[in-house]
């Protein structure tokens, strides 16, 4: 089980895990949360209805790796760009904002909830006497557990430049030498990898 998901009982899923790997896994998920931000909260007065016809930015964020993780719609300026006519493009654009406006509030709220899950999942191990810990997850926790792990290789990814090209077994990605200040970050981010793809396949029927 060690490094590898195993499927439980229920559709659920389990992993052993180390010391360090679960410092870095909940370390990693604490800075998501950091970098989605906080949850927007009624006004004083307002009543929790408020949230629900809260209204989103219409820009798509000026961070790389927000970007990456709240993509325009449409294409984004790429797209509107090539469309052709001016009043073709301004449409795609004015569209990609309406369709922000009225969809990242809530996007950004699943990603802080499914964050929040996987460092929930891990304050509630239970030490084992040899160290480490086995993860047991259920159906439900599997899923925010997928979608957090790809936001983190999304976010690791944008901020080390990945390509394509980067990540096969010929890749760069598996030739920097122990020397690159990007090493850390770049084994992190394989391992998610290999911990995500692991999780995908224990879940398939």
């Amino acid at each position: 089980m060690a490094g590898h998901f195993e499927a439980t009982p229920g559709g659920g899923a389990a992993v052993a895990l180390d010391e360090v790997e679960i410092s870095i896994l909940r370390s990693l998920a604490v800075q998501l949360l950091e970098l989605i931000g906080p949850g927007d909260q009624p006004a004083d007065g307002e009543g929790p209805l408020a949230a629900l016809f809260a209204e989103g930015p219409s820009k798509p964020p000026t961070d790389p790796a927000l970007a990456r993780l709240f993509p325009d719609a449409y294409g984004g300026p790429e797209a509107s760009a090539g469309a052709g006519k001016p009043e073709e493009e301004h449409e795609l654009r004015e569209r990609a904002a309406e369709f922000r406006r009225f969809t990242e509030v809530d996007l950004r709220s699943g990603k802080r909830d499914d964050a929040l899950a996987v460092v929930r999942t891990l304050d509630a191990l239970s030490p084992a006497p040899e160290g480490g810990a086995v993860l047991t997850l259920t159906g439900d926790e599997c899923l925010s557990w997928l979608r957090s792990l790809n936001d983190l290789r999304l976010t690791i990814g944008t901020r080390l430049e990945v390509s394509d090209e980067d990540q096969g077994e010929e890749g760069s990605l598996y030739r920097l030498p122990d020397a690159d200040p990007r090493k850390p970050m770049v084994m992190a981010y394989l391992w998610l990898g290999a911990l995500q793809e692991s999780l995908v396949e224990t879940l398939m029927p």
